[in-house]
């Protein structure tokens, strides 16, 4: 059965009594330190802090931490983006094995929306290569079983349904990662686009511009174009609806929880439920 709300998650998490190590680093605000407190007091973790007055420091602890197997999951503290990332992806000392994309994975559930929507990359990539979107995709579709989901329906976002290489040449590529999807190469999953985001969700909207499309208007994940859509579509279901939402970095050797400083202590919970999960 697939998760298909987060409260849905909690219930999971409990029934199968998962309960993950957590090295987090610099949890000095008070946001971090109130998400850390729910999900230990739920029983699905045990946090271990990493202080310091360096914080490139206290990161490369918390990423040793990890290495060594004391920790399952990293999580990003009050600690500006760039020493973070530096200590994951060190050459030596990191935990982006060699070959592998560093992505970002959000996960919305949407009021009024009937599942959990997965969708890539508003925080790490500007521009995606087509190797970089065709990760994404395997990505998104490993993500979306972890939650249940046997065959995830994975959009690819532009802002029409055609494709058109003259103005947006990345719309080229898409049919090469439907054809890989059809061979099999992403596992099980349905891949579909170009889409616009409405017809990507809505049967409605779909069946009413007659577009035949396996996605159905039923979509469990979305690729983004580039990090400009998928940080304005993130923003935009934050400030302005009930969205609640969830942040990951995927491709590294454990998730790594990776939220903005200004979001909630909600949405740092989330986030942690999650890379429970996965």
């Amino acid at each position: 059965m697939s998760i298909k709300s987060f409260d849905e998650l909690f219930a999971h998490l409990r029934a199968k009594k998962i309960c993950k190590r957590v090295a987090v680093i610099c949890p000095d605000d008070a946001c971090t330190q109130e998400s850390l407190r729910r999900a230990k007091e739920e029983g699905f973790i045990e946090p271990l802090p990493f202080h310091d007055a360096d914080p490139a420091t206290a990161a490369a602890r918390a990423v040793e931490a990890v290495r060594e197997g004391r920790a399952n999951i990293l999580m990003k503290g009050f600690i500006n983006s760039a020493p973070f990332l530096h200590a994951i992806i060190d050459k030596e000392k990191g935990i982006l094995p060699a070959g592998r994309v560093l992505t970002h994975i959000a996960v919305a559930e949407i009021q009024g929306y009937p599942r959990l929507l997965f969708f890539s990359d508003p925080a790490v990539i500007p521009f995606p290569t087509q190797e970089q979107r065709e990760t994404q995709v395997d990505y998104l579709a490993h993500t979306c079983r972890r939650f249940g989901i046997e065959e995830p329906r994975i959009a690819l976002i532009h802002c029409q349904e055609k494709a058109d290489t003259r103005h947006f040449p990345y719309t080229a590529g898409y049919a090469d990662i439907i054809s890989k999807a059809q061979a099999g190469e992403y596992g099980r999953c349905i891949v579909d686009g170009p889409l616009d985001v409405k017809t990507a969700c809505s049967p409605e909207a779909l069946a009413e511009k007659h577009i035949p499309s396996p996605i159905a208007g039923k979509a469990d994940a979305l690729v983004m174009p580039d990090i400009e859509a998928g940080n304005v579509f993130y923003k935009t279901l934050t400030l302005f609806t009930q969205t609640r939402t969830a942040g990951l970095l995927q491709g590294t050797d454990v998730p790594v929880v990776m939220t903005s400083r200004a979001d909630t202590v909600d949405s740092k919970y989330l986030s942690l439920c999650t890379a429970c999960l996965l």
